[in-house]
Parts: C-alpha cells; structure tokens; sequence
C-alpha cells in the first residue's frame, strides 16, 4: 500500500478485494441499468447480499458518467456507489470516467462520508486502457481533494491485480 497527503487528505493505492474493505463506502463498476451479474459488481452482490440488487432495481437506470447510492447489505462498508463508467470505443471516453469519480466523490460527501474505496473503473471488461483509467482517476481524486468543502478524509484505490497495481503507482508517483 502507498499513501500521500493532499490537503489534508489521504490517497492510497493498494491491490486487494474491495469487498473486504472497511470504509465507509465502496464504489462498484456499474452498468447503466445496476445489473450485477458480473466483475465487481457481481462479487459485490455476492458477498454483501441481493439486498443490493434490490435497492439498485428501485433505482433503475443510470446513463454513463453517472452514479447511484445503495446500502451494502453485509459487507463492511456502509454503502455502495455505483459508478458507470464508460466502454472503449463509444466515444468522449475520459470525460465520461470523470464525470463517474466526479459524481461518486459528490454523493460520499452528500451522505458526510470520510471514506471511499473504488475500483479501476472501466479498465475490465469495458476495455478502457488501465494508463488512462489510472490518471483519471487519481488527477480528477487529487483536484476534488484539494477543495475545502469536503467531509472525505480517505479516498483508496482498491486494484485487483498486480498489472493494473503498476499503472496505478505510475500515475499516483506522476500526480501526486
């Protein structure tokens, strides 16, 4: 695990199960209809419960660059926020990314959260290049950090393999 200090705030990035986090919320890579079936998502229904599907089902769709709150059933974390990030290939890709941190960034603070853990979004199976992801990810993290009207004092990356790992220290050791 890594960690730095932007105003106050702490970043991390470490390789592990997000569904095992102990944080106030977790942030699933969502598809714009909350069907988790599979990747995050479905690991997140998995262990946390239907509970989460059922909630995600009230809410229905959320168009790309988006997301949506949900409880987190059993898991550790209070909360799940569904993040639908962009697919490779459908065009403004890195503006949508953004728009998906921006808006899960906005909703912890909405519910006075001081801590989130996310995923690389978009960097499965929607193809997205995990550079790209890395960068967006923490860039878009380190300018919402460095606002004064936050109640987050932990945002990680939680990153499930060793590859995506080393584009995320790259970007985090550039950044920040």
């Amino acid at each position: 695990m890594e960690e730095k200090v932007i105003n106050g705030k702490k970043i991390r990035i470490m390789i592990g199960d997000i569904t095992e986090r102990d944080c106030d919320a977790i942030v699933n890579a969502a598809n714009s209809h909350l069907k988790h079936g599979g990747g995050v998502a479905g690991a997140i229904v998995r262990k946390g419960g239907w509970i989460i599907q059922e909630e995600s089902d009230k809410i229905g769709f959320v168009p790309t660059g988006s997301a949506a709150i949900t409880t987190a059933g059993t898991l550790k974390a209070k909360y799940v926020i569904h993040a639908v990030g962009p697919i490779w290939g459908e065009g403004q890709e890195e503006e949508k990314l953004k728009k998906a941190i921006l808006k899960s960034l906005l909703i912890a603070d909405e519910y006075k959260l001081k801590s989130i853990s996310f995923p690389a979004i978009s960097s499965g199976i929607y193809g997205c290049p995990k550079d790209l992801v890395a960068r967006i990810l923490i860039m878009t993290t380190k300018e919402y950090l460095g606002r004064e009207n936050t109640n987050l004092e932990v945002v990680e990356f939680c990153l499930f393999d060793d590859e995506t790992y080393r584009y995320f220290k790259e970007e985090f050791d550039k950044i920040l």
